[in-house]
């Protein structure tokens, strides 16, 4: 995916729910009618997985990593991550 793929929702305040597949084959990351879907390479274990699901969002709306703030699902599969000014 180009970096700044999903610059359209990239607005400060912005919410995305997040359903995430650790220790997958391939990163993708991919949004359809049911919502956003996140695979990563890394485990769930130490943080890992968040920090790899917070980069790849962020590089698929052209933003900074720093700007991502992970809200609800740190233990879970399915995450809420805010957009800050």
């Amino acid at each position: 995916m180009d970096k700044g793929a999903w610059a359209d929702l990239a607005v400060a305040g912005a919410e995305f729910a997040l359903s995430v597949t650790p220790r997958a084959r391939r990163e993708a990351i991919s949004r359809d009618e049911t919502g956003i879907r996140v695979t990563v390479l890394a485990p769930p274990e130490e943080g890992r997985a968040n920090a790899a699901v917070q980069a790849l969002l962020a590089h698929a709306l052209g933003v900074a990593k720093s700007r991502l703030v992970l809200v609800h699902g740190a233990t879970s599969r399915d995450k809420l991550f805010r957009l800050e000014p």
